[in-house]
């Protein structure tokens, strides 16, 4: 029972991004990790959501 809460609140915390920062640093951990120090939490957010809202977001 308690394997199928957790699987259930990985993929909601998955499909809301909530461990977007968390999926990051696994990331960088493998592929980036001689390119310095990964992201603060703070400032991967902020280019999370910069990226997000960047350029024009309507249908006409």
């Amino acid at each position: 029972m308690f394997k199928s809460i957790k699987f259930f609140w990985q993929a909601i915390r998955q499909l809301s991004g909530d461990d977007a920062y968390e999926r990051y640093l696994i990331h960088y951990a493998q592929h980036h990790s001689a390119d310095g120090e990964p992201l603060s939490k703070k400032a991967f957010f902020k280019q999370w959501q910069d990226e997000k809202w960047r350029g024009v977001k309507r249908c006409c």
